[in-house]
């Protein structure tokens, strides 16, 4: 290698590098904005594992693709060849803050800003490991395109995991979060194997040291609803429940900003700062102040910052088995309720079901909010099979006795379109009283379609909003839209009849 190749460089090294060689600019705050290019959100169509003998029988390849180990030898051999002559920057650094379940991780980058990315969003070791301590690797090099009639993807863009070798290789596309979610999908396959369940969810803990699990898709509300000034963050997406606890995968945050105001979310606004990395922000070229309520570039703009900008973080972010559970799903029909509570079976069947509407920006394509089911909420990170991660969680519920809700943070009054998205004050309560056992001795109805217990009154929510069908206008026509949404229910959960209880079944909606 002829280039210069920079070690586990300083965040203030990577921006000074990041701004020498035109990747970047500082913004009023400090912050450095980027643009990723066309590719603004994740590609999943690119995501490939590597299909070799040591992880075929493991892996669930009707929800991944394979690739074989010639065409990754092949991709690997040239992306060797196309950085022989280029800056590349290097990080070494942790996944998992639990040092008896983390893994080593190597990031190689052709782009500073994204050396600062990983810096910022993985755990920095006081002392960097050696060579010879390194788990993983990834290599990152958005500037080498594969040929997909040669290299066997499905475009110039991929993103390709190789478990037996442990090496991912990613190239043709910018966004970051490629390297983030590669490397979650990583400890999806390692930790269920240790009996700790991963999971795809925010975490705080109160004063007295009871933890909350926040479980969604992008843009559900795990970042905003577990970033309280009253609790500790433990992190914003990415978590192990082992037998002592819980533990953060990550050591840093990436949320998303679109119409980001300080007054809503003042953790993350102040965050903003030297160190963090805005992508896809719009910024006044004079001013250098970021515009958060225009997303002519992409909708899914993006802040990643360390965890420790959080001025109550807890580091490091170990706590013990928590208490509550929210299931977040941001509904597009509209019908859901607000907030309901979920017996052991029915938090198995959402579990698996992870219904939500893609909001848009998160992923190519996505320009308006479409109705989804996401395995355990993060389908495109689980390599297993999903009874694997459905299993581990109905045995922790039980054993932990943990209370588990479901909010919904999407539309009321109409679906999306018509009525309006639930107001986060509201929501913000609903998930105060769930944590506080203040929907303890409420009184609770039966929804007769979705099959959730209701609860008639919640502490700082109107009880009026809480049965979806008295905010619509229209009762048939609630009921039609309802009776839609169940019937996709039922027919999403099909696929897991065959090794599913009974009891899970006939805990689902009614369709």
């Amino acid at each position: 290698m002829t280039g210069n190749v920079y070690h586990n460089l300083s965040s203030a090294q990577l921006v000074e590098a990041a701004i020498r060689r035109g990747e970047g600019q500082l913004t009023a705050s400090g912050a450095l904005q980027v643009t990723t290019g066309k590719y603004t959100g994740r590609s999943p169509n690119d995501k490939f594992i590597v299909d070799s003998p040591d992880v075929h029988d493991k892996i669930a390849w009707c929800g991944n693709k394979p690739l074989s180990m010639g065409k990754f030898d092949q991709l690997y051999s040239k992306m060797q060849e196309y950085i022989q002559t280029r800056e590349i920057f290097i990080f070494n650094g942790f996944a998992g803050a639990d040092p008896a379940n983390r893994i080593c991780v190597q990031f190689i980058n052709e782009f500073a800003w994204q050396n600062l990315f990983v810096h910022q969003l993985f755990l920095r070791p006081e002392i960097i490991e050696a060579e010879a301590d390194l788990e993983y690797k990834v290599i990152c090099l958005p500037g080498f395109k594969a040929d997909p009639a040669v290299d066997g993807t499905a475009s110039e863009a991929f993103i390709v995991l190789n478990l037996e070798k442990r090496m991912v290789l990613i190239g043709g596309t910018q966004y970051a979060g490629e390297m983030k979610k590669s490397i979650f999908t990583v400890m999806n396959y390692i930790l269920p194997e240790r009996n700790i369940l991963s999971m795809h969810c925010s975490a705080n803990v109160g004063a007295n040291g009871d933890t909350t699990l926040f479980f969604g898709l992008s843009g559900t509300g795990k970042t905003t609803l577990s970033a309280d000034p009253a609790r500790q963050l433990i992190g914003d997406d990415e978590h192990g429940w082992s037998d002592t606890g819980i533990f953060n995968i990550e050591g840093g945050c990436y949320a998303k900003c679109i119409g980001l105001t300080y007054e809503t979310e003042p953790q993350i606004w102040e965050a903003i700062r030297f160190g963090a990395v805005l992508e896809n922000v719009v910024i006044d070229s004079a001013t250098r102040l970021p515009n958060f309520a225009d997303g002519s570039i992409t909708e899914n703009t993006r802040v990643a910052y360390p965890v420790d900008y959080i001025p109550n973080a807890l580091i490091p972010g170990v706590a013990g088995h928590p208490q509550t559970i929210v299931f977040l799903t941001a509904d597009a029909f509209g019908v859901l309720p607000p907030i309901s509570k979920l017996n052991a079976e029915q938090a198995m069947y959402h579990f698996l079901s992870g219904y939500t509407s893609k909001l848009a920006g998160t992923e190519r394509g996505i320009t308006a909010p479409q109705a989804t089911f996401s395995t355990c909420f993060g389908a495109p990170f689980l390599p297993l099979s999903a009874h694997k991660y459905a299993k581990l969680l109905g045995e922790k519920l039980k054993r932990y006795q943990t209370n588990v809700f479901l909010i919904n943070t999407g539309w009321s009054g109409g679906p999306y379109g018509v009525g309006s998205r639930m107001k986060l004050s509201y929501t913000r309560a609903m998930v105060t009283a769930a944590m506080e056992g203040h929907l303890t001795d409420v009184s609770y109805q039966l929804d007769p379609i979705f099959n959730v217990y209701v609860p008639e009154s919640c502490p700082g929510v109107p009880a009026e909003i809480l049965m979806p069908r008295n905010t619509w206008n229209d009762k048939a026509a609630y009921d039609r839209k309802a009776q839609e949404l169940a019937r996709l229910f039922v027919e999403n959960f099909s696929s897991f009849t065959s090794n599913i209880s009974q009891e899970i079944i006939a805990a689902g909606p009614k369709g």
